[in-house]
């Protein structure tokens, strides 16, 4: 019997591109448990009043009419006809996590000004950007034009706005526009793809799921976890908003019928146990002939090393978790399991909701920590310097993870000001720490474990890119240095470094980064660290030290070295190894100037199997000339230690170097998915 077209509109529409794991409806407990869930996260500032809603309506709204009459005011001038010049419009679009409607108390709005034709991008970086200076609730303005998405950062009526660009081959720009169309991308800059992409992808995951309220409170609750947990950061290797949006939606695909509560659980159900590197995928990739470049491991050989993809549902589709390595994938399954345990007690009446927010004991965890310091002698030197960094830690990461006695590092995502009692009057300094675990092996010989070298190629590789984009400045420095967790005490206070079950809530309205939540990377690509990190994450900010704090010494400093042991440099550690230290002269360096190197040297015997394993882990990377030069190729530092075999440069993962030694198409999606790392 034929179906009616009644009938077939009344089957329920399918989600995703397999059926749904369960139908089921909520369950009164399950409205319990969701309501339970929502007061748990209001002490951290994730929802806005009406009052905020309402000014954030009344900040747009103003916008949009700015836009209109500088458009308008730009056909004048263009000598346009007056009937298109009534007709020429001009549209704001928000994305991001305003969009979404998940974004966080003080949080900024992330826009797109789309323009039609007759409007240049010039004309956005210089008229429009006059018309807002002129505008008296108009402050903080900062044209960035040369970034990879350019973008104009201001505040308006004390709500913060990141405004992009795109230009449309339109002759006038209707109010119902719909930027999903495909078509819309046809004959369009690059610069202006870019820019779509945010509206895109957002407005595209938002079509997907099916119960927008349900995907919301889901995705709050994840996205507040992620950031607790220090596993919410696209930069660094984890994942940025983009992505946990898409996989919170993929949940919800699954699970059409349930509600919050409920999802939650199921979000850490399926990804605990999600067999990477399968994509995650909300819709069936589209074909389409704009030759613009995908995700495709059919055709890109590249795609099939992805260690965790998560493919964006907007052509062109990108995986937005290009960055993951073995270790970062690692350790967020192992949170996903983590989280699977929490949720399971609290479903069953054994905890609450606060305990899945709880932060992890991070200076606990590890045996052997990387400090990286990166120091500049002004605020605004500081405040590049440390972007560029940031955006690099991921090239560090990956050369230590192909270090044969490396299992896992471990990155922090949050960065710490300089100790204070070591500032200077000049500099400004923030702190990364990188947890190291090492192999476990069986041997009766003394291990050395060099890592000079993969520190070394890292700081080239900033120092590198720093003089290809003229930003390297006087006083910009870079150290890495080697700790062990009981000397954590001289770069950080005390009570952070303390075991604590539970910690107090802070306002997630907090910037995670002060200064540097709206810097600009120049990775190449200028990404701004806060389409990672989000106003609202809970973190203390890694302000600057405002004394000034030169590189702080890769040996304990000397106004405390009076508290240290009498044998520091020759100490045992809980496994019972003998560890001993020392400084060694090296030559100097072209680039980054080093002038010495410390190592920590293992002496058998070792521990039985089963004990953590002795090693040798040393180094210390201090910059001393102010403007290196170019590297030369080839290019190699010796420092005297033992080597380690050729094997230990062997890559342990199956994906490809970083970006700096990708293939030109690798460079491109890297490109491509910078726009679409939402401010979430």
């Amino acid at each position: 019997m034929r179906e009616t077209p009644g009938a077939l509109q009344d089957a329920p529409k399918h989600y995703g591109i397999t059926s749904p794991i369960s139908l089921a409806g909520p369950k009164e407990i399950d409205h319990i448990y969701t309501q339970k869930l929502i007061e748990a996260m209001r002490p951290f500032g994730v929802f806005e009043d009406d009052d905020e809603l309402g000014h954030r309506m009344l900040v747009l709204g103003k916008l949009n009419n700015l836009v209109k009459e500088w458009i308008a005011e730009l056909g004048e001038l263009k000598s346009l006809p007056p009937s298109i010049i009534s007709a020429v419009g001009g549209k704001i679009f928000t994305f991001g996590s305003y969009r979404l409607g998940v974004h966080t108390k003080g949080a900024d709005i992330d826009a797109l000004c789309v323009a039609p034709r007759h409007v240049e991008r010039s004309d956005f970086f210089q008229s429009f950007s006059e018309k807002l200076k002129q505008q008296d609730d108009v402050k903080n303005l900062r044209v960035v034009e040369d970034a990879f998405v350019p973008v104009i950062k201001f505040e308006l009526m004390n709500t913060e706005i990141d405004l992009v660009f795109a230009r449309l081959p339109l002759q006038c720009i209707p109010d119902n526009l719909d930027l999903r169309d495909d078509s819309r991308l046809k004959n369009l800059d690059i610069r202006c793809i870019r820019s779509l992409n945010g509206c895109r992808v957002t407005d595209e995951i938002l079509h997907l799921v099916p119960n927008k309220e349900n995907f919301r409170s889901t995705l709050r609750a994840i996205k507040l976890w992620a950031k607790r947990r220090g596993i919410y950061s696209n930069v660094l290797g984890f994942l940025g908003g983009v992505s946990w949006a898409m996989l919170v939606a993929r949940t919800c695909q699954l699970y059409p019928n349930a509600i919050a509560s409920t999802l939650v659980h199921k979000f850490f159900l399926v990804f605990s146990k999600w067999e990477w590197p399968n994509p995650v995928l909300l819709k069936q990739p589209e074909e389409s002939n704009l030759n613009l470049p995908v995700w495709d491991p059919r055709v890109n050989p590249a795609d099939r090393y992805h260690l965790m993809p998560i493919i964006t549902p907007a052509y062109p589709q990108q995986n937005s978790t290009y960055n993951a390595s073995t270790s970062t994938r690692a350790i967020m399954v192992e949170e996903f399991k983590q989280g699977l345990s929490v949720t399971d007690e609290i479903l069953l009446g054994k905890t609450d909701w606060s305990k899945l927010f709880e932060p992890p004991n991070f200076f606990h965890k590890y045996k052997h920590y990387i400090v990286l310091t990166a120091s500049a002698s002004t605020e605004e030197h500081h405040l590049e310097w440390v972007g560029l960094v940031e955006s690099k830690i991921r090239v560090l990461v990956g050369n230590l993870e192909r270090n044969d006695f490396i299992t896992l590092v471990h990155v922090n995502p949050q960065s710490f000001p300089g100790n204070r009692d070591l500032c200077k009057d000049t500099d400004y300094v923030s702190m990364w720490f990188l947890g190291i675990n090492f192999k476990k092996i069986e041997s009766t010989e003394s291990v050395n474990i060099d890592l000079t070298h993969d520190i070394q190629s890292f700081t080239d590789t900033v120092y590198r890119q720093a003089n290809i984009i003229n930003m390297l400045k006087k006083g910009m420095k870079i150290e890495a240095t080697h700790v062990k967790k009981k000397q954590l005490h001289y770069y950080l206070p005390v009570e952070m470094l303390q075991k604590r079950k539970k910690q107090s809530v802070p306002d997630i309205n907090r910037s995670t980064s002060g200064l540097l939540s709206k810097r600009t990377s120049l990775d190449g690509n200028c990404l701004d660290s806060s389409r990672d990190t989000d106003t609202g994450t809970p973190f203390d900010s890694p302000t600057s030290c405002h004394k000034g704090a030169t590189c702080i010494s890769p040996t304990p400093p000397e106004t405390h070295r009076r508290s240290l042991p009498e044998n520091t440099s020759n100490s045992i550690i809980k496994t019972d190894v003998l560890v001993h230290s020392g400084t060694i002269q090296a030559q100097s360096i072209p680039v980054i100037g080093t002038k010495s190197s410390s190592a920590i040297a293992m002496k058998g015997p070792f521990p039985a199997p089963g004990c953590t394993i002795p090693t040798l882990v040393g180094l210390n990377v201090v910059p001393r000339i102010p403007s290196p030069p170019n590297l030369p190729q080839g290019q190699q530092h010796q420092n005297g230690l033992t080597s380690l075999s050729p094997k230990s440069a062997t890559a342990k993962r199956t994906h490809p170097p970083c970006s700096e030694e990708s293939p030109k198409r690798i460079k491109d999606t890297e490109m491509l998915l910078d726009s679409q790392n939402l401010h979430l």
